[in-house]
């Protein structure tokens, strides 16, 4: 375990009685802060220790143990009376609890805010549901793919005419997690000045509707709903992927002066003097016929070449890299996204780095991820010291 003094939330003690990716996430984002996060597991633990398929050399997936580091592992059966106890005992010492149970579940098992509060006032106590703590669709199973389809994000992710695609990452469960990460921080600002927790209520819907801020504008102030539109943008043209010589690459002449710019690198000053490519708003009703144009011009190079040349003119591209490309990029190095943990049972395993970098005080590595109730004595121990 690695040592790290003054971290934001040190000596704020976290219950994770969360499974899967929203609630574990979102604890873990805790844990890279500072806090104390015990994750509280059923007997046969988070489901997400063997959800993946491939074998490591322990019990835990590669899901796992990118979801749980630098937390404590207890294993409590919620359904007994001693395990109900251990709970309180446990939770008359915690600053924070976030489950993900269905609605309805943690009423009936006697953990739920109104529960615990009794004991200690000053909990925050974040609840994380498919579709929220109440409202016609609350009792429905907290599925990413289902936030997403009955959000409107599918609605206008892929092609138009195409059919249904999902966002390629778990944007519901991720977007759910930061905003319970948010809603926590906040809460306990408050209960510090109150000296009272209070219940948060977040949700996968919620938190993917609140993504749609420019389709939903445009469609409150036009009438008309979005659709898809692959990889360009409602907002200006061009701005999308594009086909060089080998391979599509992404680039973007979102303002007078980069089209302009564009054009000029391209040689083709047809272009800019072409009444229908005018202004920003006439590119975007005739993107299709400009795109067409441009890839005219962009097959004749590789993307590569092109990304390039465009970044010295000053004009914004990329490359379209894989996952493998991305992590081992010589940026995603220097910025550290692709880390080693050591763990007692696979040796070295690869996390995902620390997202926000905090430059006074830096997250670390402090614990790897536990094994299954591999603090059971320890904290055990700790809450008994604590309640004699």
């Amino acid at each position: 375990m690695t040592q790290s003094p003054h971290l934001p939330l040190q000596g704020i003690r976290v219950l994770d009685v969360s499974q899967v990716m929203a609630g574990p996430f979102a604890c873990m984002m805790l844990a890279d802060l500072g806090a104390d996060v015990v994750k509280v597991e059923p007997p046969e633990g988070d489901q997400t220790r063997s959800s993946m398929g491939f074998k490591m050399k322990g019990p835990d997936s590669m899901g796992f143990l990118n979801l749980n580091r630098n937390k404590r592992s207890v294993t409590l059966d919620l359904k007994s009376d001693e395990g109900r106890e251990m709970f309180y005992k446990l939770a008359k010492t915690a600053d924070v609890i976030v489950e993900n149970y269905r609605p309805g579940v943690v009423q009936r098992l006697r953990i739920d805010y109104e529960s615990i509060k009794a004991i200690n006032p000053k909990i925050v106590y974040a609840s994380i549901s498919g579709f929220g703590q109440s409202g016609p669709w609350a009792s429905r199973p907290g599925f990413d793919l289902m936030a997403q389809a009955m959000s409107g994000v599918m609605s206008v992710t892929g092609y138009k005419g195409g059919k249904p695609v999902k966002a390629g990452v778990p944007v519901a469960d991720i977007g759910c997690a930061l905003f319970a990460v948010y809603g926590v921080l906040s809460a306990y600002i408050g209960a510090q000045k109150s000296g009272e927790g209070q219940h948060i209520d977040a949700s996968l819907f919620d938190s993917i509707m609140a993504f749609s801020i420019w389709d939903m504008s445009d469609y409150w102030g036009t009438g008309v709903p979005p659709t898809p539109l692959g990889t360009s943008n409602k907002m200006s043209a061009p701005y999308q992927a594009v086909k060089a010589r080998d391979a599509y690459f992404v680039m973007g002449a979102t303002n007078q002066k980069l089209w302009t710019r564009l054009c000029e690198v391209l040689d083709r000053r047809d272009l800019l003097e072409h009444a229908d490519y005018a202004s920003v708003s006439l590119r975007l009703k005739n993107r299709e016929a400009m795109i067409e144009a441009l890839e005219q011009e962009f097959g004749k190079r590789d993307s590569a070449e092109w990304v390039d040349v465009l970044l010295a003119a000053g004009i914004p591209a990329g490359p379209i890299l894989s996952y493998p490309e991305a992590f081992s990029s010589e940026h995603a190095l220097h910025r550290n996204m692709c880390m080693e943990i050591d763990h007692p049972n696979e040796g070295k395993v690869k996390n995902i780095g620390f997202p926000v970098k905090l430059l006074g005080t830096p997250p670390t590595v402090r614990r790897h991820p536990p094994l299954l109730g591999e603090h059971n004595d320890e904290i055990f121990a700790e809450v008994n010291g604590a309640a004699s």
